[in-house]
């Protein structure tokens, strides 16, 4: 059958359905739990899953490490690899849910809501974890890979499951106003930092878009004609269908103020754009109808976007003709599955120190470490005895984030490091451990530690602290950090420990910066929540069984002092665009166990000329003894710099493998749109003015304290 003969079919499968449905019946099926119409041989459908970093909520899956752990591998092909394994898995889960008459059942269908690619904006907003970082592109870039392996080769016709595209748009927290909240940005930073990141992942082809809980520029995100009509359809094309934040519908009257009650409320969204509703107003529209605030064909029009997708995913089709069909228990979690997932973890940790450890001399300190020699990775010949400590240290929610599924084996630190407590070269490993992360015991400050040759503390934040709204149990802002300093409890350990002259590996885990004095470590690793098999991974990393090769997918400003307003949705002081305060380490920095070094930058062609893409070359050297991987970034600048213009602004990268002592090239493409710059309305274009093109492995802004830096290379083009 060709895909003519295909659409023809479910067309008109969706034409019979929609002419043959009553009012009511219409409304029911533009909510999260569509009811089945037995008359009409359709089913119930649950149109709610959760898929941030693998199948969530729907029992055993691979649990790969939070999203902003993807972010920080700068890795697309590694995106759409667990993209496609998420894909199997919702496949093989739906069809065992069928099987067993289960598939109406929440979490159990296959429209996925994610990726979630807001803009990290600012470090205390506890939804950060989820997202793909502070820099649009980014977040477009990895979450359109995402996109493409969750939802297959073929998705016009044939989606494996549908993605989707959270939450549209200016939404940043904070939680606690989330409901209430109207963001009004300038012009220029709603085009610039605010909606790229959208457009990047909807040409990429995603099928569902999901409305925001806030108001932007007065009209709430769900009911907004800028956002839905003339932007997301009229300007990017989007022909997928649009879902409502869970109960963002019913804010508009209860909280926003801007309906009088439900049916109004429903009006408003529908007639916007908004098709699917999670939550319990759309069934109002049958009285919006009758009411004359909606018209029928509104209804029509939404039904037949939220059928469309149906249709995409098979749901019409023959079962005999499901490409996904032969999908199965086997299919869940599997050894490769568990593989990647380790893989991801290992490329997502970002060494952010390496120094040689501090005098030990009188201390019961190592005599044979060699001197000047980095902490990492750890030498079984020289490393004895390792003791590990701190509340993260055999925590398992530690390595999920939020939005995870349930993994049939998961592995803390604490157990990836014991592991290297047996066979050939085996260490000791002791342990003191506490749950509480805020609340430290003063037993952690003594113990095995003294004698140890190294300390590993697993300190940080988790889902304790940092989550969504009403999740983070210590927080008092619903989800979001007052403060991004280390928790005072920790910082004090990390005191005592320094006092005992044992060198120390601080593994900071959580899903956005933490403000440390970096002198309390002599290695400092940023873990994320890394997901199942994030022990395994640490180990790897601590031991030397790979190179860490990692970059922040976000800046760490030293302290909360040095922020904007939280509720300030202006980027000025944001980000490593916009912010004049020197930060802890900048993003895209991550070090090595090896050093690189960039050559001279070959070029072809010129962006003076009208091309669509010009082509430059970085010969990427090894100057150190072993292989590793080197995550080459290419910024844009202003030669002059205006008061409103960004530091500098990603607009490539590659992740370059090269071995130890040799060379290899990197390679970018760089369209002409690379140099477009907006104006204070908010208008792009590529404008005459000379600029300043860098190479580096991490944004190039003023940061003293990212010792270790590749030395950038940069030149200028004048654009006529």
């Amino acid at each position: 059958m060709t895909n003519e003969e295909l659409w023809a079919r479910r067309n008109a499968r969706i034409d019979e359905l929609i002419s043959k449905m009553t009012l009511e019946e219409k409304c029911s099926q533009l909510v999260h739990e569509a009811p089945a119409i037995p008359r009409l041989g359709l089913p119930a459908y649950a149109w709610w899953s959760e898929g941030l970093h693998g199948v969530g909520r729907n029992g055993n899956a691979t649990v790969f490490p939070q999203a902003m752990n993807l972010a920080a591998t700068f890795d697309r092909a590694l995106a759409k690899a667990e993209g496609g394994v998420l894909a199997r898995e919702a496949r093989a889960k739906f069809n065992e849910s069928r099987r067993s008459g289960w598939d109406g059942d929440q979490y159990r269908g296959l429209t996925f809501w994610s990726p979630n690619v807001n803009l990290f904006r600012d470090p205390r907003w506890g939804r950060g974890q989820e997202t793909l970082g502070e820099d649009p592109f980014l977040s477009g870039e990895m979450g359109a890979a995402y996109v493409e392996g969750m939802q297959g080769p073929d998705p016009k016709n044939h989606l494996a499951v549908s993605a989707c595209a959270k939450h549209f748009a200016v939404h940043s927290g904070p939680e606690k106003d989330r409901h209430v909240f109207d963001a009004r940005p300038p012009k220029k930073d709603f085009r610039e930092s605010y909606l790229p990141q959208f457009e990047r992942v909807v040409k990429a082809g995603v099928e569902n878009v999901m409305g925001a809980y806030n108001r932007t520029y007065g009209d709430p995100c769900c009911g907004s004609k800028l956002l839905l009509q003339d932007i997301l359809r009229g300007e990017w094309g989007f022909d997928g269908h649009v879902v409502s934040d869970c109960w963002a519908v019913k804010d508009f009257w209860a909280n926003h103020k801007v309906c009088r009650n439900p049916a109004e409320s429903a009006a408003r969204a529908i007639k916007a754009g908004c098709d699917l509703n999670c939550g319990e107003t759309f069934p109002h529209a049958v009285q919006a109808v009758r009411e004359g605030l909606l018209d029928e064909a509104d209804v029509d029009r939404a039904l037949r976007r939220a059928f469309r997708t149906r249709a995409r995913l098979g749901l019409f089709d023959p079962p005999e003709e499901d490409p996904w069909k032969g999908a199965g228990p086997a299919d869940i979690d599997a050894p490769e599955s568990r593989a990647l997932a380790r893989r991801t973890a290992r490329e997502s940790i970002v060494l952010l120190k390496n120094d040689a450890p501090a005098a030990l001399q009188g201390r019961g300190g190592s005599p044979d470490r060699a001197p000047g020699v980095p902490l990492l990775p750890l030498d079984p010949a020289r490393t004895r005895h390792v003791h590990v400590l701190g509340p993260f240290a055999a925590s398992l929610q530690a390595l999920l984030g939020n939005y995870y599924g349930v993994s049939s084996r998961l592995v803390s630190v604490l157990e990836g490091i014991a592991a290297r407590s047996d066979g050939p070269g085996a260490i000791k490993v002791s342990y003191s451990l506490s749950a509480y992360p805020t609340r430290l015991p003063q037993a952690l400050q003594m113990g095995e530690s003294w004698g140890a040759d190294v300390v590993v503390a697993c300190l940080g934040i988790d889902g304790t602290i940092e989550g969504e709204e009403g999740d983070a149990v210590d927080s008092d802002q619903n989800g979001d950090r007052l403060r991004i300093e280390l928790p005072l409890a920790q910082e004090q350990l990390l005191r005592r420990l320094r006092e005992m002259g044992r060198p120390v590996v601080l593994l900071l885990f959580g899903g956005a910066p933490v403000a440390v004095d970096p002198t309390l470590a002599d290695a400092i690793l940023w873990v994320g929540y890394p997901g199942e098999e994030g022990g395994n991974a640490v180990a790897d990393v601590l031991f030397g069984d790979v190179a860490p090769s990692g970059h922040l997918p976000i800046s760490w400003p030293k302290s909360t002092a040095d922020l904007p307003p939280f509720e300030d949705y202006a980027m000025a002081g944001r980000t490593y665009k916009f912010a004049e305060k020197e930060f802890l380490w900048p993003f895209g920095f991550g070090l090595s166990y090896t050093t690189f070094e960039f050559g001279e930058v070959r070029r072809s062609g010129s962006p003076d000329v009208q091309a669509p893409s010009w082509t430059i070359e970085v010969p990427v050297r090894n100057t150190g003894k072993r292989d590793g991987v080197c995550t080459a970034q290419v910024y844009v600048a202003k030669a002059e710099r205006g008061p409103d213009d960004a530091r500098c602004a990603l607009v490539a990268f590659a992740r370059v493998e090269v071995p130890a002592g040799g060379e290899s090239l990197a390679r970018f493409e760089l369209p002409r749109e690379a140099f477009a710059t907006y104006d204070a309305d908010g208008v792009r274009a590529v404008r005459p003015d000379r600029y300043v093109v860098t190479v580096a492995d991490c944004a190039p802004v003023p940061c003293a304290l990212a010792s270790g830096r590749t030395a950038p290379v940069s030149f200028e083009v004048e654009i006529a």
